[in-house]
C-alpha cells in the first residue's frame, strides 16, 4: 500500500528554522523525482521544490530560493525539506508527492504556522 507521512511542522517564528520529512512506503522512493507542494489557507497547492531520483539535482520556486533546500536518502525512502529564514507567507500546509500529473494517494501534510 502506497503510504506517504509528512512530519516535522509547527508554529515557528519568522526567522526561524524547520525541517520536515516525508516518509514513503509502499513503492521504491529511489525510482521517482518527487516534489514538496504546499497549500495556504484560501490558495490551491503549490510546487515549491523538486528533486530528482538520485538527489543530484533540485529546483525551486522563486519564493523559495535561498531560504529551502530540498534532499532526499533513499535508502530510507525519506525525502527532507529544509526550510530557514521563514517568513509569514510559508504559513501553509506542506506536502510531498510526485511532480506530474501522476500523484500517489496524497498524505495529510504537516502544518507549518510562521507568526510572531
Amino acid at each position: 500500500q502506497v503510504q506517504l507521512v509528512e512530519s516535522g511542522g509547527g508554529l515557528v517564528q519568522p526567522g526561524g528554522s524547520l525541517r520536515l520529512s516525508c516518509a514513503a512506503s509502499g513503492f521504491n522512493l529511489s525510482s521517482y523525482s518527487m516534489n514538496w507542494y504546499r497549500q495556504a489557507p484560501g490558495k490551491e497547492r503549490e510546487s515549491v521544490a523538486s528533486i530528482i531520483s538520485s538527489g543530484s539535482s533540485a529546483s525551486y520556486v522563486d519564493s523559495v530560493k535561498g531560504r529551502f533546500t530540498i534532499s532526499r536518502d533513499n535508502a530510507k525512502n525519506t525525502v527532507y525539506l529544509q526550510m530557514n529564514s521563514l517568513k509569514p507567507e510559508d504559513t501553509a500546509v506542506y506536502y510531498c508527492n510526485r511532480p506530474g500529473p501522476t500523484k500517489f494517494v496524497w498524505g495529510k501534510g504537516t502544518l507549518v504556522t510562521v507568526s510572531s
